[in-house]
């Protein structure tokens, strides 16, 4: 008796695999986009930081890559807003970006920290989470969804978010850099 899952059958998979390519490669195109844009929406956050700590770009994307997670970044823009942000209209609107961009992260960090389940035809049919979920008394690994056109709508949505997240990210930085560069406004 084991308690591993049953070895995939390779040949059958491999052999009908053609039937399925199609699915297979909308879903990974799927996946690709969605990293294409978090990455470089994701990156727009050095500007932020260069602009807050009143450095070149080139020591904040030092400051920000030398962190190494998406969580870390994020906080740390965070705190850096608090601390010499002044403007709290301007603050509260990269608060704003802040929350949109963690939404995305999640359905972003799913989708690469995941096995595949596929069926005998090659087709993935399942994702399951490679995230530890823990309760007061339980942990749990990550839950099982299945890849549909459910999950395909829910992906492409998150995609148009993101080039959402970036038009509006791009119309924000002129407002941060004036904030930055202005007395602060008076109560």
């Amino acid at each position: 008796m084991t308690k591993l899952p049953p070895t995939p059958d390779f040949a059958s998979i491999e052999a009908a695999a053609d039937q399925t390519s199609e699915q297979r490669t909308r879903f990974l195109a799927q996946i690709g986009t969605l990293n294409f844009s978090w990455s470089n929406n994701e990156s727009l956050f050095v500007y932020v930081m260069m602009l807050l700590l009143g450095i070149d770009q080139k020591s904040a994307a030092i400051i920000f890559f030398t962190l190494n997670t998406s969580r870390a970044r994020l906080d740390l823009v965070a705190r850096l807003s608090k601390a010499n942000l002044r403007n709290e209209e301007v603050r509260k609107e990269l608060t704003s970006l802040i929350r949109k961009f963690e939404k995305v992260t999640r359905i972003r960090n799913e989708l690469n920290h995941c096995m595949f389940t596929l069926s005998d035809q090659g087709a993935i049919t399942h994702t399951h989470s490679m995230r530890i979920t823990e309760t007061k008394d339980q942990v749990f690994l990550g839950r099982v969804r299945p890849v549909n056109a459910k999950r395909f709508q829910e992906i492409d949505e998150t995609i148009a978010n993101l080039k959402s997240f970036n038009r509006d990210f791009w119309s924000f930085l002129p407002k941060l850099e004036k904030a930055m560069t202005s007395p602060a406004p008076q109560a």
